[in-house]
């Protein structure tokens, strides 16, 4: 999870995440951000995600459990 924490900071360009945080508090939550998440998983985890999908987790937790599980 930490490999995966450390993706979604360089996406979201900041130093640190956390489970609690909430995905629209984040400057660059977008949907730039959106798209480079679904390649981001793609390539690194070969998983397969619509923009909706991702719009549906609410926190970085909610984002790490739909992409590792």
């Amino acid at each position: 999870m930490e490999e995966l924490k450390k993706k979604l900071e360089d996406i979201l360009d900041v130093e640190t995440v956390n489970d609690e945080d909430v995905l629209e508090e984040f400057d660059y939550w977008d949907s730039l951000a959106i798209l480079s998440i679904i390649s981001m998983a793609s390539e690194s985890y070969k998983k397969t995600f619509k923009a909706a999908d991702i719009r549906e987790c609410k926190t970085i937790g909610d984002l790490c459990k739909l992409i590792l599980n």
